[in-house]
């Protein structure tokens, strides 16, 4: 598959967007149902204010002992996460994840979550080396 090809997948793709006042339990059931591994938390018109994902849920909910029917995603998301834009190339989508050490990049265009990219949509560039600057 081309990085074209790649960057088109990811520029259709819908992410689920919830508010910071809906609850973990309520996230964790979009997730099962979408088969989907993090969900972006948006504000008004589609504004990022964070992400959560299973490691959120595992780390900040359930190692905690935190009841996810009343834990709300403000109290456990990553607040303001990285973010690419649909012009990112697959390479730099990549590359920022390999250094900021996370799987789910928001897709952010003209201040909107339009999208979210995860890691196993590039496994085919990260095994093919094309992200290696000299070994």
């Amino acid at each position: 598959m081309t990085e074209h090809a790649e960057v088109e997948i990811v520029r259709h793709f819908e992410p689920v967007m919830l508010p910071p006042s809906a609850t973990v339990m309520m996230a964790a059931r979009h997730m099962h149902s979408r088969n989907i591994s993090a969900v972006l938390v948006v504000e008004g018109d589609a504004k990022l204010v964070g992400i959560f994902t299973e490691r959120d849920a595992i780390s900040r909910v359930l190692a905690e002992g935190k009841d996810p029917v009343a834990t709300t995603l403000a109290e456990v998301m990553t607040y303001n996460p990285e973010t690419v834009t649909p012009q990112t190339t697959a390479v730099d989508v990549v590359r920022l994840m390999q250094a900021t050490h996370c799987r789910h990049l928001p897709i952010v265009d003209e201040g909107k979550a339009v999208g979210m990219v995860s890691r196993g949509s590039f496994r085919r560039i990260e095994s093919d080396g094309s992200t290696s600057e000299g070994a």
